[in-house]
């Protein structure tokens, strides 16, 4: 189990690396995008996140 998680999250850092090594103009401007947003539109942003992310896990396995 251990082993499966570490695989997941090296690749997580992958992919969440490629945004900004690709375009980081383009990350800085999303992000700054993202500090005018209100908390609320934030945490539904992550919560459909994590929803797709479960179902998705779900339909995998």
């Amino acid at each position: 189990m251990w082993h499966d998680l570490l695989v997941a999250f090296a690749l997580l850092l992958v992919l969440e690396g490629v945004w900004p090594f690709l375009s980081p103009d383009s990350l800085r401007r999303t992000l700054l995008l993202m500090t005018e947003q209100d908390s609320r539109s934030l945490r539904v942003t992550g919560l459909v996140s994590m929803v797709v992310g479960v179902v998705l896990l779900y339909v995998v396995n």
